[in-house]
């Protein structure tokens, strides 16, 4: 069974990916993945913001500490855990290309145009197959417009571009006007792939302790609803690779977006629920899959079902909403839809 498969120029043996989480960040559980069939692994984000800032803090206590006193030196506080340090984000990433078999693809957070493009060429340098650019970013700034968003966008990848050779992927979140044409521009920008949908942490808010409350939710296969409709559309139609993320945890999500037109599923939340291993569940399952369907490699499914492939395109579009509401409307043994809803 060749569940080979091509991402963004680089030639994976399976689709299934370990995306950036605590698991990937570690050589020991990184090798557990490629042993269990990750086909690539992308490593935690490095947060060049929290570097920046870490630096600036630290850089001035020890101006404070020198001034007082030269025994203080020795009370400063070293930097945090790796994850804040890019020199041990570089070795992580030296590390992991230099034992793994399988593609390491790393992921950058920056703040400035500057710190996007020197973290970028020091990945680069560091051997990392290809980047990620997570642009984790909320636009809570009310005077921003939508086109100012997505120049931003376009200006971090294009400046990026100009500085490395590697492949670049830009992790997306859902909430553009027009993600399809953002995506056609996100491309000529000189993006290689595009990953959907980037799943922001969401504040919560206590209401016994009237305060905001930060906690993770893995997330279920119920979420790769929205993804699943926008790789369908894209697939065939946007000159970079498409990868899936959100939802994955069973062998038919795996399957869904595949026929929608995804060259390669990430997944996190169900590999911290259930540890490396369960990703070689899904690979088999996989295969499992194909060959029940006499098929032999995933050129034979891929974008199967995706808008430009299927009989009625129309299914990924409005009429699709409007038929889901009346079928609902109408279906025998559901309860009795409200008048406010069937005015909707």
């Amino acid at each position: 069974m060749d569940l080979s498969t091509n991402y963004m120029g680089l030639q994976l043996r399976s689709p299934l990916v370990a995306s950036a989480s605590p698991l990937t960040g570690e050589l020991p559980q990184l090798l557990a993945l490629q042993d269990a069939g990750a086909g690539a692994v992308v490593l935690p984000s490095l947060f060049a913001e929290q570097i920046e800032a870490e630096t600036r803090r630290h850089n001035a206590i020890s101006i404070a500490g020198a001034a007082s006193s030269p025994e203080a030196r020795s009370y400063l506080p070293e930097p945090d855990e790796y994850q804040l340090q890019a020199y041990q984000y570089l070795d992580l990433v030296r590390c992991a290309s230099s034992k793994l078999e399988i593609p390491v693809i790393a992921s950058l957070n920056g703040a400035t145009e500057a710190s996007w493009t020197d973290y970028a060429r020091q990945i680069e340098d560091a051997g990392a197959s290809a980047l990620e650019l997570n642009i984790y970013f909320i636009a809570s700034d009310l005077s921003l417009s939508g086109r100012d968003i997505e120049q931003r966008y376009l200006n971090i990848v294009h400046a990026v571009r100009q500085r490395v050779a590697i492949p670049i992927a830009v992790k997306l979140s859902p909430y553009f006007s027009a993600p399809g044409h953002f995506a056609l521009e996100l491309a000529a920008a000189g993006a290689n792939a595009l990953v959907l949908f980037n799943r922001f942490y969401q504040p919560d808010i206590d209401t016994a302790r009237l305060s905001i409350r930060n906690n993770l939710e893995l997330s279920r296969s119920s979420e790769m609803r929205l993804p699943l409709m926008w790789m369908a559309i894209l697939h065939g139609r946007i000159n970079a690779s498409l990868a899936a993320t959100t939802g994955v945890h069973t062998t038919d999500d795996v399957v869904q977006y595949l026929l929608a037109g995804a060259d390669v599923v990430m997944m996190t939340s169900a590999l911290l629920e259930h540890g490396p291993g369960h990703l070689r569940t899904l690979v088999d399952g996989l295969a499992a899959w194909l060959d029940s369907r006499d098929m032999h490699d995933l050129d034979r499914i891929r974008g199967m079902l995706s808008q430009r492939n299927i009989a009625r395109p129309e299914d990924y579009q409005r009429a699709n909403y409007i038929k889901i509401l009346q079928g609902y409307e109408t279906t025998p043994g559901r309860h009795a839809v409200p008048p406010t809803v069937r005015h909707l």
